[in-house]
Protein backbone atom coordinates (compact mmCIF):
# COMPACT_ATOMS: atom_id res chain seq x y z
CA UNK A 1 0.00 0.00 0.00
CA UNK A 2 1.39 3.39 -0.60
CA UNK A 3 1.89 6.47 1.45
CA UNK A 4 -0.85 8.15 1.54
CA UNK A 5 0.10 10.71 4.40
CA UNK A 6 1.67 12.99 1.76
CA UNK A 7 0.50 15.52 -0.72
CA UNK A 8 -0.39 13.57 -3.83
CA UNK A 9 1.87 13.72 -6.36
CA UNK A 10 3.65 12.05 -8.95
CA UNK A 11 7.27 12.03 -11.07
CA UNK A 12 6.31 12.29 -14.87
CA UNK A 13 9.12 11.43 -17.17
CA UNK A 14 8.31 9.31 -20.42
CA UNK A 15 8.97 5.88 -21.63
CA UNK A 16 10.79 7.34 -24.63
CA UNK A 17 13.55 9.26 -21.98
CA UNK A 18 13.41 6.14 -20.24
CA UNK A 19 14.52 4.21 -22.71
CA UNK A 20 17.23 6.50 -23.94
CA UNK A 21 18.66 6.18 -20.42
CA UNK A 22 17.14 9.28 -18.62
CA UNK A 23 15.15 10.22 -15.75
CA UNK A 24 14.37 13.26 -16.75
CA UNK A 25 10.82 14.43 -15.55
CA UNK A 26 8.95 16.29 -12.55
CA UNK A 27 6.99 16.17 -9.16
CA UNK A 28 3.95 17.47 -10.26
CA UNK A 29 1.11 17.95 -7.43
CA UNK A 30 -2.12 16.84 -8.20
CA UNK A 31 -3.92 19.33 -5.76
CA UNK A 32 -2.94 21.64 -8.70
CA UNK A 33 -5.58 20.06 -10.93
CA UNK A 34 -9.10 20.39 -11.45
CA UNK A 35 -9.34 16.52 -13.00
CA UNK A 36 -7.57 14.17 -14.46
CA UNK A 37 -7.75 15.82 -18.26
CA UNK A 38 -5.76 18.88 -16.47
CA UNK A 39 -3.15 17.24 -14.72
CA UNK A 40 -2.57 15.09 -18.38
CA UNK A 41 -2.62 18.38 -20.12
CA UNK A 42 0.40 19.92 -17.82
CA UNK A 43 2.40 16.48 -17.73
CA UNK A 44 1.91 16.23 -21.77
CA UNK A 45 3.68 20.30 -21.79
CA UNK A 46 6.28 19.07 -19.54
CA UNK A 47 7.40 17.13 -22.01
CA UNK A 48 6.71 18.68 -24.91
CA UNK A 49 10.01 18.43 -26.38
CA UNK A 50 8.82 15.09 -27.31
CA UNK A 51 6.39 14.38 -30.47
CA UNK A 52 3.66 11.94 -28.98
CA UNK A 53 5.22 11.36 -25.00
CA UNK A 54 4.00 8.62 -23.80
CA UNK A 55 3.99 9.62 -19.89
CA UNK A 56 5.84 7.11 -17.38
CA UNK A 57 4.60 7.26 -13.53
CA UNK A 58 8.13 6.79 -11.96
CA UNK A 59 7.26 7.65 -8.31
CA UNK A 60 4.42 8.72 -7.03
CA UNK A 61 3.09 9.36 -3.06
CA UNK A 62 -0.31 10.55 -1.53
CA UNK A 63 -1.95 8.16 -3.77
CA UNK A 64 -3.89 4.96 -2.97
CA UNK A 65 -2.87 1.92 -4.94
CA UNK A 66 -5.78 1.17 -6.32
CA UNK A 67 -5.98 4.74 -8.42
CA UNK A 68 -2.83 4.20 -10.44
CA UNK A 69 0.57 2.31 -12.01
CA UNK A 70 3.24 2.81 -14.11
CA UNK A 71 1.80 4.35 -17.28
CA UNK A 72 -1.93 5.85 -15.62
CA UNK A 73 -4.15 7.41 -13.21
CA UNK A 74 -7.70 6.93 -12.56
CA UNK A 75 -10.06 9.60 -13.21
CA UNK A 76 -12.09 8.49 -9.74
CA UNK A 77 -9.02 10.00 -7.96
CA UNK A 78 -9.98 13.39 -7.95
CA UNK A 79 -13.22 12.23 -6.64
CA UNK A 80 -11.47 10.75 -4.26
CA UNK A 81 -9.62 13.79 -3.13
CA UNK A 82 -12.51 16.23 -3.07
CA UNK A 83 -14.36 13.93 -0.37
CA UNK A 84 -14.70 14.46 3.41
CA UNK A 85 -12.93 12.50 5.30
CA UNK A 86 -8.52 11.99 6.28
CA UNK A 87 -6.74 9.53 3.97
CA UNK A 88 -6.88 7.09 6.60
CA UNK A 89 -10.57 6.37 6.86
CA UNK A 90 -10.90 6.70 3.15
CA UNK A 91 -8.21 4.16 2.99
CA UNK A 92 -10.47 2.22 5.29
CA UNK A 93 -13.67 2.18 3.46
CA UNK A 94 -11.53 1.08 0.26
CA UNK A 95 -9.95 -1.79 2.01
CA UNK A 96 -13.39 -3.00 3.57
CA UNK A 97 -15.36 -2.27 -0.37
CA UNK A 98 -12.77 -3.51 -1.96
CA UNK A 99 -13.46 0.01 -4.68
CA UNK A 100 -13.79 4.07 -4.20
CA UNK A 101 -17.65 5.68 -4.32
CA UNK A 102 -16.98 8.87 -2.82
CA UNK A 103 -21.00 8.83 -2.21
CA UNK A 104 -21.23 5.78 -0.57
CA UNK A 105 -17.92 6.81 1.35
CA UNK A 106 -19.72 9.90 2.44
CA UNK A 107 -22.85 8.26 3.58
CA UNK A 108 -21.23 5.28 5.50
CA UNK A 109 -18.61 7.01 7.29
CA UNK A 110 -19.58 7.25 10.83
CA UNK A 111 -16.27 8.71 12.11
CA UNK A 112 -13.19 7.54 13.90
CA UNK A 113 -13.68 5.71 17.40
CA UNK A 114 -11.35 4.24 20.45
CA UNK A 115 -13.28 1.39 20.03
CA UNK A 116 -16.15 -0.67 19.03
CA UNK A 117 -17.77 -0.41 22.45
CA UNK A 118 -17.26 3.36 22.67
CA UNK A 119 -19.47 3.88 18.67
CA UNK A 120 -21.86 1.60 20.86
CA UNK A 121 -22.46 3.58 23.78
CA UNK A 122 -22.22 6.98 22.12
CA UNK A 123 -25.04 5.74 19.10
CA UNK A 124 -27.17 4.24 22.16
CA UNK A 125 -27.17 7.60 23.87
CA UNK A 126 -28.01 9.34 20.40
CA UNK A 127 -30.25 7.28 19.75
CA UNK A 128 -32.06 7.52 23.19
CA UNK A 129 -31.63 3.60 23.76
CA UNK A 130 -31.98 3.68 27.35
CA UNK A 131 -33.64 6.80 27.87
CA UNK A 132 -36.90 6.13 30.25
CA UNK A 133 -34.98 3.32 31.68
CA UNK A 134 -34.28 3.58 35.73
CA UNK A 135 -30.63 4.21 36.24
CA UNK A 136 -30.33 1.42 38.90
CA UNK A 137 -31.42 -0.87 35.80
CA UNK A 138 -29.04 0.83 33.42
CA UNK A 139 -25.96 -0.77 34.53
CA UNK A 140 -27.75 -3.90 33.86
CA UNK A 141 -27.52 -3.65 30.46
CA UNK A 142 -25.14 -5.64 27.99
CA UNK A 143 -23.28 -3.85 26.26
CA UNK A 144 -20.85 -6.49 25.03
CA UNK A 145 -23.81 -8.05 23.46
CA UNK A 146 -25.21 -4.82 21.85
CA UNK A 147 -21.78 -3.93 20.35
CA UNK A 148 -21.31 -6.88 19.55
CA UNK A 149 -24.71 -7.41 17.57
CA UNK A 150 -24.26 -3.82 15.64
CA UNK A 151 -20.56 -4.81 14.45
CA UNK A 152 -22.52 -8.51 13.28
CA UNK A 153 -25.01 -6.46 10.90
CA UNK A 154 -24.94 -2.54 10.15
CA UNK A 155 -21.44 -1.87 10.86
CA UNK A 156 -17.85 -2.35 9.92
CA UNK A 157 -14.81 -1.45 12.49
CA UNK A 158 -11.36 -0.92 10.49
CA UNK A 159 -8.47 0.92 11.96
CA UNK A 160 -10.81 2.65 14.16
CA UNK A 161 -12.49 3.78 10.99
CA UNK A 162 -16.50 2.97 11.42
CA UNK A 163 -18.68 2.74 8.62
CA UNK A 164 -22.39 1.25 8.11
CA UNK A 165 -23.05 -1.08 6.22
CA UNK A 166 -26.18 0.64 4.16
Amino acid sequence: MANTDSTPAIYVGTYGKYNSGSLAGAWLDLEDYVDRDEFYEAAKELHKDEADPELMFQDWEGIPDEFIHESGIDAAFWDYLEADGDPEAKQAFIDIRGYWDAAQFEESYQGEWDSKQSFAENLAEDMGLLDGMPENLQSYFDWDAWTRDLFLDGYTFADGQVFSDY
